[in-house]
């Protein structure tokens, strides 16, 4: 007899094989990407306002640099760390709306799950930037994630700089505690908002 799937494999909500059909599934709901802009009242007004209306912004050559950059640095990963790219969209436990897509995950040993976040950047980092941490801990919220591999390339004119960098990120109860909040208020904002 078969033994039944992984509880975070059931959460699947696209695979992430259709970008339209994923595009359309993460306007649905508040995802990592959304959480991450999270800070201030002020932030949760804008960030339901980009919701609503979409966002001017529709990518630059860093973002395409980024884009274009993601597997080889995913290869990297999966080679150093044995973290699997994903393109997987999920949705957390208790609340359908909470979503998230890591771009690297692990089953380790014993059932615990381990993601990876990549980026590039243009600069030296001396530590992790607190938009890219609170994009980490809701990702671990809502996979039930224990830990994040934060890896980041640096690159000059887009000419990568040497081999990725690395860092562990732990969970955060305290922290994702604050980041649901803040997304239930935005939910509220936008139920008022359509209302």
């Amino acid at each position: 007899m078969d033994s039944p799937a992984p509880a975070y494999l059931q959460r699947v909500v696209t695979d992430g094989s259709d970008r339209m059909e994923w595009m359309r599934a993460r306007s649905r709901g508040i995802t990592a990407t959304d959480v991450a802009k999270l800070s201030t009242p002020r932030s949760i007004d804008t960030t339901a306002w980009e919701k609503l209306h979409g966002s001017s912004f529709s990518g630059n050559a860093y973002t395409r640099h980024g884009t274009a950059r993601e597997p080889e640095i995913a290869a990297w990963v999966l080679r150093e760390h044995g973290i699997s790219p994903s393109r997987a969209l999920f949705h957390a436990e208790f609340d359908r709306r909470h979503l998230a897509t890591p771009d690297g995950l692990a089953e380790r040993e014993g059932g615990s799950l381990e993601l990876a976040e990549i980026k590039t950047t243009n600069k030296a980092w001396r530590s992790i930037p607190r938009g890219y941490l609170r994009q980490i801990w809701w990702q671990q919220y809502v996979l039930g994630a224990e830990r994040t591999l934060m890896v980041w390339e640096r690159h000059e004119d887009f000419v990568p700089v040497g081999d990725p960098e690395c860092r562990w990120v732990d969970r955060d109860e305290n922290e994702i505690a604050r980041l649901v909040d803040l997304a239930g208020r935005l939910i509220d904002t936008l139920i008022a908002r359509t209302a």
